[in-house]
């Protein structure tokens, strides 16, 4: 007798089922594995992401980027120049800016010079737009811009606000510090810039914005929504993470609440590689591009040790007041930047990447070095010897910075 046509029909779905089923098993295992697995084969495996070039996602000459009113020169690079005079500058003096924390004021602290004030970045074949306080301000009427990252990133967003709020009536603004975020108000734009400390992106022990020197570093791995449920609904989203990467971490498998922790020892490549996956693959997820823009500012350079660039064996930036003429010198870690660009690359929505690493990598000079107000008590061993406790990570403000503020101001609206 012929079978049934509905028989067969049972038949074949009784056949595939098994298989339909194993290969929502395998998708799901590889989806949910990504992070975990990467930590897990890292010793010993054929890393192919590492040795692969991968290009960045090409937009149509017809999409426009949100917050874009026009297209800077084709072909230029901003990003290349060299450093020119500009005694027009800076953009604002200390006084102004009533934002400005006491470890960044360096005149205050009795910096003698101010020739690292008077230098303007000029890109080769073009130039970075003036930036523009009232365009700033009307594009983001209504929205929020945050920045999230380290005490580098804070200092960006600090100069910001330098740079914005004197067209701001002092009763239409407000700063506030709410446990992690910071929050700037402009009343009469309904608009507000934020920071928001997260120096590893990742939730890790050094999470608290007044109580994280800690010298046992820990990351949680898989855990980026724990700062990313704060980051959802920002019209723009500046991230920065490097520093904290460089002397030494662990990552943790598990939770911070476990009372037995499964800690990894890895290389802090492929832990900062587990980092830059976690964003994209966030920002993939939660980020709207034609409404939102993402920006990544990437890793701000030291001058820890002065004979990096033949000066002093034992000196740093302590009493440098010139640039770095060397102008192939890179102060920041190669081999980080190549994970950070490599992984940003393989983004579906589009992040500006403001590669502000080799012009920053000449200042030695802006540094806020020992004019500043220290962490804490100096030691008479170190008031004997200034260069040792010099600060040669972050910079004075008004300064370097402000130039960063202004490439993200000519890439937000002419990119």
């Amino acid at each position: 007798m012929k079978p049934s046509h509905s028989s067969s029909i049972f038949r074949v779905t009784t056949l595939l089922s098994p298989l339909l089923l194993v290969a929502f098993i395998i998708s799901a295992a590889i989806f949910y594995c990504s992070d975990f697995c990467y930590i897990s084969g890292l010793q010993g495996h054929d890393d192919e992401t590492t040795n692969r070039t991968i290009s960045a996602p090409q937009k149509t000459r017809s999409s426009k980027l949100a917050f874009a009113i026009g297209e800077g020169k084709r072909g230029c690079d901003l990003f290349s120049g060299k450093w020119v005079r500009d005694y027009g500058r800076p953009l604002y003096e200390e006084w102004e800016c009533p934002y400005l924390e006491p470890q960044l004021t360096c005149q205050e602290h009795g910096r003698p010079e101010k020739d690292y004030r008077y230098w303007r970045w000029q890109p080769h074949g073009c130039s970075i737009p003036s930036f523009n306080a009232t365009l700033m301000l009307e594009a983001l009427r209504g929205k929020r811009m945050m920045f999230v990252g380290d005490s580098l990133n804070r200092g960006q967003y600090t100069s910001l606000i330098c740079l914005l709020h004197r067209i701001i009536p002092q009763n239409a603004k407000t700063m506030e510090v709410i446990d992690s975020v910071t929050v700037f108000t402009a009343k009469d734009y309904s608009a507000t810039i934020e920071f928001y400390w997260a120096p590893f992106l990742l939730e890790s022990n050094a999470d608290d914005p007044f109580k994280h020197r800690v010298t046992d570093r820990i990351v949680r791995n898989g855990s980026i929504d724990k700062h990313g449920d704060h980051w959802k609904g920002a019209d723009i989203l500046v991230f920065n993470t490097y520093i904290w990467w460089i002397s030494g971490l662990r990552v943790l498998r598990g939770s911070f609440e476990d009372e037995v922790k499964d800690i990894v020892e890895i290389a802090k490549e492929d832990a900062y590689r587990i980092a830059m996956k976690s964003l994209v693959k966030w920002i993939n997820k939660n980020i709207d591009p034609e409404n939102t823009r993402v920006l990544f500012t990437s890793m701000s350079p030291t001058h820890q040790w002065s004979y990096k660039w033949g000066g002093d064996p034992k000196g740093n930036c302590y009493n440098e007041t010139i640039m770095i003429q060397n102008p192939n010198y890179f102060g920041a870690e190669e081999s980080l930047m190549h994970v950070a660009t490599e992984e940003l690359n393989k983004s579906t929505v589009p992040i500006t990447f403001l590669n502000i690493t080799h012009l920053s990598s000449a200042r030695k000079d802006a540094h806020t070095s020992i004019y500043k107000q220290p962490w804490g008590p100096l030691t008479k061993e170190q008031l004997a010897n200034p260069k040792s406790y010099a600060d040669c990570i972050h910079w004075c403000l008004p300064g370097l910075q402000d130039i960063w503020n202004e490439l993200l101001f000519s890439k937000l609206f002419y990119p």
